[in-house]
């Protein structure tokens, strides 16, 4: 727990379970902090480093990583031997894809019974191998301060993502002193000279350049010089993942919702700190150029040809921007042409979306929902998405006004996220309203989480849409078969359950209802659930399938 605190990490997530006992008395301070805090659950908030414990261990990890998502500074979750471990993984996996910043410690059966058939006996490493970026097991308890801050080290240093350690019961509850205190050794990528001027002449020479901000740019501390690059040189951007908000929805050269006319007319495109993986087509923008700039080589794509440029992110955009400006304006004139062009674009796009936002028809159109949001979605608001078609409508229609307030699942898609990302978010922010958008669907994978929000007295505002079915599998299913099958979702009353695990509920059927239910369940101070049935017949015009 030291070096964890060391780290920046200040909360400990996890579900309890006896192989990491120590832990939770190292966080909590021991026998005498807990009787002098008055209770057990007092004493969890009190200690050395917060404990929250959650219904479900791949909550716990959803958690961690938002943590290191809002925060640029790895969180850690803490899971019992076996189960606990393996209860975990698909959030690992999700960490991994979206490269944040996590460190998950497990515990182990003890090492003097090894190979005996032990309680929840698992070699557990080799499972996470593929998805962390390192995974091994401690045996030696002086060395557990330097292995953890080895680990907290990798998972903070680019490209991050998730380092998984475990530890045997029988070396975690041994006392002992660190041999050492353990060393930062990632050195940061330095600047390729001639790969910045490389893609320096690819940009200069553009007619009609577009930027993609993504998450990267937010991890790496990169906002002030990805905004410098973007008004400098006066290049419409597009905001992808957690790149959201580093341009405020007032900013004429934030063109998202021209997304589609910015990549059909660009010659070339600029895409920094995000994978050219399906949500970009793979990369693939017809004709135009693509020069990607990415934090480490790892992320270098290597299944199409560009102009490649990888190093720290704040050191190579702000050379990017000086080399670009070294080589003259001559195409300046065209490029405020072309970003005038995608801003009335953006423009009309927005004005459209007035008629969906006022529709009045029954069942709720889901739009309607974001009609009546998005006015009351204050600047600091965190906003969060888990699901798939109505999570879809809130990426097009949401524009965060700061950086570090959108979560969303990532590439990966794993559902399920929601609670523990909000979790997570009123921890960092307690003062910032907190708004988590779940498909009803997706809720069914934590919702015995929900709890663990009124547990531990954390007012999170969840919107359900609730259209009793799988609609990102319906409407695919459909229009290849002509029919449907298992898509279908009993109707579940969300507000109801949320009343009986003690936060407050509202179940709404008219869209003129939406409004004010929003404004009780923000003013309740607990957690609240907003159920609004939408149509399941209305499914959400994606463009990509993910293949």
């Amino acid at each position: 727990m030291d070096a964890a605190r060391d780290a920046g990490a200040s909360t400990l997530f996890t579900l309890s379970g006896a192989h990491i006992f120590p832990l939770y008395d190292a966080a909590v301070g021991g026998k005498e902090t807990v009787q002098q805090s008055g209770s057990p659950r007092d004493a969890q908030h009190a200690g050395p480093v917060r404990l929250i414990d959650v219904r479900h261990e791949q909550t716990a990890v959803f958690a961690a990583e938002a943590t290191g998502k809002l925060t640029r500074t790895a969180g850690i979750a803490a899971l019992t031997a076996g189960p606990g471990v393996t209860n975990g993984v698909s959030a690992i996996a999700g960490a991994w894809f979206n490269g944040s910043p996590l460190v998950v410690l497990g515990g182990r059966a003890p090492d003097y019974r090894w190979g005996s058939g032990a309680l929840q006996e698992l070699d557990q490493p080799p499972i996470l191998e593929s998805i962390t970026k390192a995974s091994w097991t401690v045996h030696d308890s002086a060395q557990i301060h330097a292995d953890m801050t080895r680990a907290f080290s990798l998972a903070n240093s680019a490209h991050r993502g998730p380092v998984f350690v475990d530890i045997p019961m029988d070396v975690l509850f041994t006392p002992s002193v660190a041999n050492f205190p353990g060393t930062n050794e990632h050195v940061p990528i330095g600047v390729d000279g001639d790969a910045v001027e490389a893609a320096a002449r690819v940009i200069a020479e553009a007619h009609h350049p577009v930027i993609v901000m993504g998450s990267d740019t937010w991890q790496a501390g990169a906002v002030e010089q990805m905004r410098a690059l973007i008004h400098e040189l006066g290049i419409p951007a597009i905001a992808n993942g957690m790149g959201r908000g580093i341009l405020p929805p007032s900013d004429p050269l934030l063109v998202t919702r021209a997304r589609s006319a910015a990549f059909k007319g660009a010659d070339v495109v600029i895409v920094i700190g995000t994978p050219l993986d399906f949500r970009l087509n793979y990369g693939d923008f017809k004709d135009a150029q693509v020069v990607h700039i990415v934090d480490d080589v790892s992320q270098v794509a290597g299944h199409l040809q560009a102009t490649s440029l990888a190093g720290d992110l704040p050191v190579t955009l702000e050379a990017s921007t000086s080399a670009v400006i070294g080589r003259g304006g001559q195409r300046r004139t065209a490029w405020r042409e072309w970003a005038a062009t995608l801003a009335s674009d953006t423009a009309r796009a927005r004005e459209a979306d007035t008629e969906v936002f006022t529709s009045t028809t029954a069942p709720i159109h889901p739009a309607a929902i974001y009609g009546a949001l998005i006015p009351r979605l204050t600047d600091d608001t965190v906003v969060i998405g888990d699901g798939g078609d109505f999570v879809s409508f809130a990426g097009k229609f949401i524009e965060p006004a700061e950086p570090g307030r959108w979560l969303d699942p990532g590439p990966y898609g794993c559902l399920g996220t929601g609670p523990g990302y909000a979790m997570a978010a009123k921890l960092v922010h307690p003062q910032s309203p907190v708004v988590l958008l779940a498909g009803d669907g997706a809720l069914g994978f934590s919702f015995m989480d929900l709890q663990s929000l009124v547990t531990h007295r954390l007012p999170v505002v969840i919107v359900v849409g609730n259209n009793s079915g799988w609609a990102l599998e319906r409407h695919p299913m459909r229009m290849l078969y002509g029919y449907d099958v298992i898509a279908d979702l009993p109707t579940t009353d969300y507000a109801r359950l949320m009343i009986d695990l003690g936060g407050s509920g509202e179940t709404v059927t008219s869209a003129a209802d939406i409004g004010p239910a929003l404004d009780r369940a923000f003013a309740s101070g607990v957690p609240s659930v907003v159920d609004v049935r939408t149509d399941p017949n209305v499914a959400y015009p994606r463009s990509t399938t993910g293949i």
